[in-house]
């Protein structure tokens, strides 16, 4: 298995690491309605609830660009160092905002968003 397919298995369950880090403790936590407790929350539960939310939106963008690079024999070595870059963008992207760093995550969001886009060109 290829670099960047272990990349697209890790971007898959990365986004349950941010929704560990909002239960964290679990205070309060009610497991009847998880949901409506997530909404409840504030500082970094909150915002690492957010941060999951836009790991999992990222996904289908990421697994295509991906799936359409090997598909299409792009250079195996670009796809899996471009891949690569996409999840080191997306740990700094779940650090940032846990941390309140808004502008330190923007910047490494868009490093992540460029890394994808990147990826369709290598056809």
């Amino acid at each position: 298995m290829t670099i960047a397919y272990w990349s697209v298995l890790f971007m898959g369950l990365f986004p349950y690491v941010a929704a560990g880090i909002a239960k964290k403790g679990f205070e309060g936590y009610d497991n009847a309605s998880p949901r409506q407790w997530l909404a409840k929350q504030t500082g970094f539960r909150a915002r690492a609830n957010a941060a999951q939310a836009n790991l999992f939106e990222s996904l289908p963008l990421f697994f295509a660009a991906v799936i359409i690079a090997s598909v299409a024999n792009a250079p195996q070595n670009r796809v899996d160092l471009l891949a690569m870059g996409f999840v080191v963008a997306r740990i700094a992207y779940l650090v940032c905002y846990v941390a309140n760093w808004p502008t330190a995550r923007s910047i490494v969001w868009l490093a992540g968003i460029a890394c994808v886009t990147s990826l369709f060109f290598q056809i």
